[in-house]
């Protein structure tokens, strides 16, 4: 009987990352996430490849989700070793991938009609089942390889929706089919939206520092906001816990805040009066794509505020404490720390 495994794997990990080579806003945060994934694994001695459009990150290869000819590289960047793991094999044996983290292309983003970016729910689904199966191939076979796949999804999708609906949900479904038949190990992070958002999107940059206010379709929607810190500390323990996690994690910020209350407190925190704006559903995809934001993106995101609006968000719970151990980072504490990107560009030369 082979033994268990009761300390963390240490093997390198593979962090794929979001969008498409097209570089624009919509790509920070994907980045943003692996980054601070891979630096949370290098505190633990785990190193880790980084593979996004821009191939800039830790250890960075270039990657690009609707390019397959960009696929292999990732591996070739990272030095994998096939790793195949038989119940007879040492489970203490550390050589090669063994887990794979997966930020899928942004739902929406493209042409809106499946080209480029991801557009059609289907090319989405299909382009990353599609890579995980190539990516079992690489590193070890299609059965029985030991490979672990933890997918970022989001707070709003469901395991296995029928036919237009948000198609990382497909994607959800396939990794749990391949886990009960005993092919891989699997973990879904679903988190709700990121405090980082607010620091890391031009579009709200922009819109705060100069403007001093704030848009959304949100109405008096409230939101569990959630570290992007807190979601990489649950990823990495996803990526390296011994025993397979084998189901899906909502991931949730400590306190429900409205676009209201988050207006509020940039008020106190910048000394002036930060004012939210609520839009109509039309008004705000008007407003994104004012932005420079493509046509379809801007209308999934603004179809994201109206489900706000009607209470898709207003839910918390204790998956970040449970699973790291540590209480998830009040939305305050963000604020505090990236108030200089709201702060008025000089108008001296």
């Amino acid at each position: 009987m082979a033994k268990r495994k009761t300390t963390r794997y240490t093997n390198p990990v593979l962090i794929i990352g979001g969008g498409s080579s097209g570089g624009s806003d919509t790509d920070t945060t994907a980045n943003t996430i692996g980054n601070r994934i891979a630096s949370h694994l290098a505190t633990l001695g785990i190193p880790a490849v980084t593979a996004s459009p821009s191939g800039v990150g830790p250890n960075g290869v270039r990657f690009d989700w609707h390019d397959a000819s960009t696929w292999p590289g990732v591996f070739e960047g990272a030095g994998a070793v096939p790793h195949n793991r038989g119940e007879n094999d040492d489970p203490d044996d550390n050589e090669g991938i063994r887990a794979v983290y997966l930020v899928g292309p942004p739902s929406g983003f493209g042409d809106g009609d499946g080209n480029g970016g991801g557009g059609g729910g289907e090319d989405v689904a299909g382009v990353v089942m599609d890579f995980v199966d190539f990516a079992r191939e690489k590193l070890g076979g299609k059965n029985g390889s030991g490979m672990r796949f933890v997918l970022q999804s989001e707070s709003g999708v469901e395991s296995g929706v029928e036919a237009g609906g948000p198609a990382l949900g497909k994607v959800h479904a396939y990794l749990r089919e391949l886990g009960t038949r005993g092919e891989v190990e699997w973990a879904v992070l679903r988190p709700t939206w990121f405090q980082q958002t607010l620091a890391e999107r031009q579009n709200y940059v922009r819109s705060i520092r100069d403007e001093s206010r704030l848009y959304s379709a949100t109405g008096g929607g409230k939101i569990p906001w959630v570290s992007v810190e807190d979601l990489a500390a649950v990823a990495v323990q996803m990526l390296t816990r011994p025993d397979a996690p084998n189901t899906e994690f909502v991931v949730l910020g400590p306190e429900l805040l409205s676009y209201d209350h988050v207006a509020r407190m940039l008020s106190d925190l910048l000394g002036r009066k930060i004012v939210h704006i609520d839009l109509s559903t039309t008004e705000l995809v008007d407003h994104y794509l004012a932005a420079g934001i493509p046509s379809s993106y801007a209308k999934m995101l603004s179809s994201l505020d109206t489900s706000v609006k009607f209470g898709s968000e207003n839910r918390t719970n204790d998956v970040v404490l449970s699973v790291t151990g540590v209480a998830p980072r009040p939305f305050r504490q963000f604020l505090e720390e990236a108030k200089a990107v709201w702060a008025p560009v000089s108008s001296e030369a």
